[in-house]
């Protein structure tokens, strides 16, 4: 039996987003209270190497509606990567959000062998729609949402696993 592939994204990148979305609330919160500078958490990174905190977010907002749209057999928008305060961030989130929670069931259902086809560091990737959500969005999704998460949490904040998860 197929899985419904809009049960299998739209409610969890809703509820990632919500989630991103309430530890930015802590998070400013945390700047407010101890007289943080709100830029050096959004800078923020666990290793040189490492993207900051902003772009963490920014990477999930990217995923969860490219796969939304691709899976729907649409284009997704493209949107500059401009963050650089909280507030924006929560923009960036809250329109994720809208435009994600916009596709019916029935515009992604049955993606599942649809081909996506997607570009990345010079390379072209094809998967089925099954694929592409299963192994290479949610562990994306998952990673960067971890990573931001660990990010605050290693500045200090008092977060917890419920403040990942959120709302279920």
């Amino acid at each position: 039996m197929a899985i419904s592939m809009y049960r299998a994204s739209v409610p969890l990148f809703v509820q990632v987003l919500n989630s991103l979305s309430a530890i930015i609330d802590k998070a400013e919160a945390h700047c407010e209270a101890r007289k943080i500078d709100p830029a050096v958490l959004i800078g923020y990174r666990l290793a040189p190497d490492m993207y900051p905190l902003s772009r963490q977010l920014q990477i999930v907002s990217d995923m969860t509606r490219g796969a939304a749209a691709r899976l729907a057999g649409t284009e997704p928008p493209s949107w500059p990567d401009t963050e650089t305060t909280f507030a924006e961030l929560k923009a960036r989130l809250a329109k994720t959000l809208d435009f994600v929670q916009g596709f019916r069931p029935d515009q992604i259902d049955g993606s599942d062998e649809r081909q996506v086809t997607i570009q990345g560091g010079g390379n072209t990737f094809t998967f089925t729609g099954e694929s592409y959500l299963i192994h290479f969005v949610i562990p994306n999704v998952l990673f960067h949402a971890a990573t931001f998460y660990d990010i605050l949490r290693h500045a200090g904040l008092e977060l917890g696993k419920r403040d990942f998860i959120g709302q279920v």
